[in-house]
């Protein structure tokens, strides 16, 4: 019996025969629908058996595990079939599909992965990115790599990109592909604003709001929080106050269960209150929802480049996110939202959220393309291209690890990318197993990957928490606290073929796996500093004085804040220093410190930029030197370099040129372009250079006059002169403006009678501006008009000037008067 989706009343049905026709012709469609159109489970079910799969399996990608399982369950209900036969589902860890199987619904790394095991997707014939507009990392490298085997390798493969909210301009052009939109059949919601909320006491606002609206409105609720700690403070505290209600609590950390309690219908007839994570906004339809709490904010995971770190950070949504939010409400029937914020703010929210891959860690991504044999993803299409500096900190990272090498991957970084982690827990996996200390490996990469089990007050020694999660496994695995790590350490060992491993540990080897996967973090204690640590990467962090690691010589640092200054350490282990005898490389170092006299060259051993032993280098190498002068420039040479008038001067009018004369060449010699290239135009000039005096004797006027070629220094001279000659015979210095003003041409008043016209540069194209001087060049008038001047305000400035400088002539026909430097005597 073939599948009829007009047997279920989903508003998507309508622009169905639009996809069906689209998707005969063209191999890419994007599909615009807005919440509870039917886009993610009945298209995928209609498509299943279009001729041009030919048998072919579809691939949908969902952003989050729940989705992924409820989206999957939905469907197989739809088919009246099991779950794991026609349709099934695969997330990290856990497999419902068979042989069987035409529909999977993927999280977005399990793609990746499919795509490296088999790089023309051989067994597919269509992949379906559900709420693309989430932006989420993993579906922006999927999309890139799918593009990629689609244009090289498998014209056939049909791509189809559905959304609630897009960029609708920039994806189809980028795509090239044509967009079906589904008017969708969303029920009014009214908007109620609730004014400014204070985010300290978000919890208890968000319970009053919720509160007032259970009692101003019927159905359930859906209340949408930053993260966990939020909702549960807010559910203690209504659980006080709504007797009545159900309270679900909704997100991702949740064992699998209370998730699905959360989304089904209840069937004790009470009233549900949902306080969920923004796991919620999509996707997931949760029955009897018709109001919406939304307090604005949701969590979102930075990486600083800088630091090498992430940090979750909450922030307020955007404007796309607070309207899926809120039409969440009016899903089944009309419905409420409670924003709380004003409208004002709602008129401030951005448009979009901000793509995953602008602030993410990318050591995956970059591990993945050196995989797929790509050195430069730019080559790749990005909807959004990965920024440079999380690119080349990536890079960095895996170098370090030995994934790359020389940017090409390794045997070693093979291997680490066929394990289902971060590239960081991958290395540290294959390194304890070269050791023998893998089973302890995987309770520690468990450990990491997931929310740490016990409370702050349980100190930074995470070796207390592998011990606790092995009690827990001694103990028959009574308790939920650590059930969702064990699941995931469980996971690993059988990766690796492992039993279980409860027995005791050295504490200092799990110091040395933690440095392993995380070298830039092994941290030395700072003598007379107590509690504080000099990492490898050169910062500094802390612990509480009190912790029981705060007085080891050496840690391994699992987390840390990114802060500014000392950071503050939140898990370590003790660490050994003998076990880093192959983490300890001889490097001669040569810097420039400003405050030792400036060049500084030394012999050191070191892990990172920890130094354990230093000498003078006695012979440095010359590169190495102006090496090291040329970056101390370009951090901080404005203090360094001379730069004089001369300099101002030069720079001025060549960037006066450039303002005037867009079509010519001339070349951007702005300070802080200049000190960034300074190794182009000052290398010659840095050899011989010891301290800061000898910087500062550098004229760079001269210098950068020569870097220029002999034609463009004449074209400088003839457009841009430095004096011009005035009727007196004097020679008067030009005053250039690096915006491109009119230059100034400062001159005594005497100096140019007889002058009819104002002098002009830049081939006639510019008028300087005269300022002219009394005999005591004080400014008189600023004009760039001299002809005016002389017939008009000449007469005026006269009258002023006799009187003031009597023994001055002061002839009434100024434009036939002999110009004069100085008092011309009377009878000559």
């Amino acid at each position: 019996m073939s599948f009829d989706p007009l047997a279920f009343d989903l508003p998507v049905v309508d622009i169905i025969p639009q996809i069906t026709e689209s998707l005969a012709r063209e191999n890419t469609l994007i599909v615009n629908a807005p919440p509870g159109a039917g886009k993610s489970t009945l298209l995928p079910l209609v498509l299943m058996n279009e001729p041009w799969l030919g048998g072919k399996k579809i691939l949908m990608l969902e952003p989050r595990r729940l989705a992924a399982r409820s989206i999957a369950t939905r469907m197989a209900s739809m088919l009246n079939d099991d779950l794991g036969k026609k349709v099934g589902y695969r997330i990290r860890f856990e497999n419902r599909t068979s042989d069987q199987t035409q529909i999977e619904v993927l999280t977005e790394g399990i793609l990746t992965r499919l795509i490296h095991s088999d790089n023309a997707l051989e067994g597919v014939g269509m992949v379906v990115f559900d709420e693309f507009h989430e932006r989420s990392l993993h579906a922006d490298v999927a999309l890139a790599l799918c593009r990629e085997v689609q244009q090289v390798l498998r014209p056939d493969l049909r791509i189809m990109i559905m959304s609630a909210t897009l960029d609708m301009e920039k994806l189809p052009e980028l795509m090239k592909a044509p967009v079906a939109v589904s008017e969708g059949r969303q029920y009014p919601v009214e908007v109620i604003y609730t004014g400014e909320q204070d985010l300290m006491l978000l919890p208890e606002m968000a319970a009053r709001t919720i509160l007032k609206a259970s009692r101003e409105r019927e159905g359930d609720i859906l209340a949408f929080f930053p993260g966990e700690g939020e909702i549960r403070k807010c559910e203690e505290l209504l659980r006080k106050e709504m007797t009545d209600f159900a309270i679900h609590p909704l997100y991702s950390q949740l064992p699998q269960n209370q998730q699905f309690a959360a989304i089904m219908p209840g069937n004790d007839g009470r009233r549900k209150a949902v306080l969920a994570t923004s796991i919620a906004e999509t996707s997931l339809t949760i029955e009897g929802i018709k109001v919406v709490v939304d307090t604005g904010y949701g969590r979102t995971s930075k990486f600083d480049p800088r630091s090498g770190l992430s940090r979750l950070e909450t922030v307020q949504i955007s404007r796309d996110s607070a309207d899926q939010r809120a039409g969440r409400a009016g899903r089944l029937s009309p419905g409420t939202c409670y924003r709380m914020w004003s409208k004002a703010t709602q008129e401030r929210l951005k448009p979009h959220r901000t793509p995953e891959i602008m602030e993410a860690d990318l050591a995956n991504l970059v591990l993945d393309m050196a995989q797929w044999g790509i050195v430069d993803v730019k080559q790749l299409t990005w909807l959004t291209p990965p920024p440079k500096g999380a690119l080349a900190q990536a890079s960095d990272t895996l170098h370090q690890l030995e994934a790359l090498e020389n940017a090409r991957i390794t045997s070693h970084g093979k291997k680490m990318h066929e394990l289902p982690c971060h590239p960081r827990i991958a290395h540290m996996l294959l390194m304890a197993k070269q050791s023998d200390k893998v089973e302890l490996a995987t309770d520690l990469a468990a450990v990491l990957e997931e929310r740490d089990p016990l409370q702050r007050e349980a100190g930074i020694d995470i070796t207390l928490r592998i011990e606790a999660m092995r009690r827990f496994r001694d103990n028959g695995g009574h308790g939920k606290q650590f059930g969702r790590i064990e699941k995931v350490a469980e996971s690993y060992r059988r990766i690796f073929n492992l039993g279980e491993q409860n027995g005791v540990f050295d504490p200092y080897e799990v110091g040395l796996l933690l440095a392993y996967a995380y070298p830039e973090r092994i941290a030395c204690a700072r003598p007379g500093n107590n509690a504080q640590f000099q990492l490898a990467n050169g910062k500094y962090a802390m612990a509480a004085q009190k912790d029981d690691l705060a007085h080891e010589p050496w840690l391994a640092v699992a987390h840390l804040d990114a802060r500014d200054g000392v950071g503050k350490i939140f898990l370590a282990a003790p660490l050994n220093p003998k076990d880093l005898t192959g983490m300890v490389k001889e490097r001669e170092v040569v810097t420039w410190d400003t405050r030792k006299g400036g060049l500084v060259a030394s012999l050191d051993l070191r892990i990172g930029n920890i130094v354990l032993r230093s000498k003078p280098l006695l012979a440095p190498d010359e590169s190495q030197l102006t090496q090291a002068i040329s970056e101390a420039i370009a951090k901080e040479g404005e203090a360094l370099l001379n730069f004089d008038d001369r300099f101002v001067q030069w720079q001025s009018r060549v960037m006066s040129l450039k303002k005037w004369n867009p079509e010519q060449s001339w070349p951007d010699v702005s300070t802080h372009l200049l000190l960034a290239t300074n190794g182009a135009w000052l290398g010659p000039y840095l050899s011989g250079i010891k301290k800061p005096e000898d910087l500062k004797r550098i004229d760079l006027a001269e210098v950068l006059n020569s870097s220029l070629d002999w034609e463009t220094q004449k074209e400088l001279e003839k457009l841009a002169p430095t004096h011009i000659e005035v009727p007196s015979g004097s020679r008067i210095k030009l005053q250039y403006f690096s915006a491109g003003e009119s230059p100034v041409l400062s001159v005594r008043l005497q100096e140019v009678f007889g002058l009819a016209e104002t002098p002009r540069i830049n081939g006639g194209k510019a008028a300087v501006v005269l300022h002219l001087l009394s005999p005591g060049y004080k400014p008189v008038q600023v004009t760039s008009d001299l002809k005016s001047f002389w017939s008009n305000a000449y007469f005026e400035v006269k009258k002023d000037l006799k009187r003031r400088y009597p023994k001055h002539s002061w002839p009434d026909d100024p434009w036939t008067a002999p110009a004069v430097r100085g008092v011309q005597r009377k009878g000559r």
